[in-house]
């Protein structure tokens, strides 16, 4: 069973920042597109960004430039920066491993912008 774990989310004020963190076992890591989706209250999962191995980022439209997506090779982990949160940010984040085979999710873990 591959493991993906999240972890960073956090209650934040509206403005504020927060970094969201997920590790990933190697060899997930050295292959597979890493990506983050996120999830608000009734509404479907989106892709929020995604790096690839070349550290290529791409942001869907709503969060580009206000967060941003890295990779830590000796790691194996990935970051998902982000800054100016908004309500509208609220929803559970999950970390996700993808290829043309397999796709991998993690648990999720929840983020809240609210004053």
């Amino acid at each position: 069973q591959v493991q993906l774990v999240e972890s960073g989310g956090d209650l934040v004020q509206p403005g504020g920042s927060l970094r969201l963190s997920c590790a990933a076992p190697e060899l997930i890591f050295r292959f597979y597109t890493m990506g983050w989706y996120r999830q608000a209250p009734g509404k479907q999962r989106e892709l929020v960004a995604r790096i690839t191995g070349d550290d290529t980022a791409n942001y869907a439209d709503s969060v580009k430039g206000r967060f941003t997506m890295s990779r830590d090779n000796a790691k194996n982990t990935v970051y998902l920066q982000m800054n100016s949160r908004k309500s509208a940010d609220t929803a559970v984040y999950y970390c996700n491993a993808y290829s043309s085979i397999k796709q991998f999710w993690g648990r999720g873990t929840q983020v809240t912008v609210s004053s």
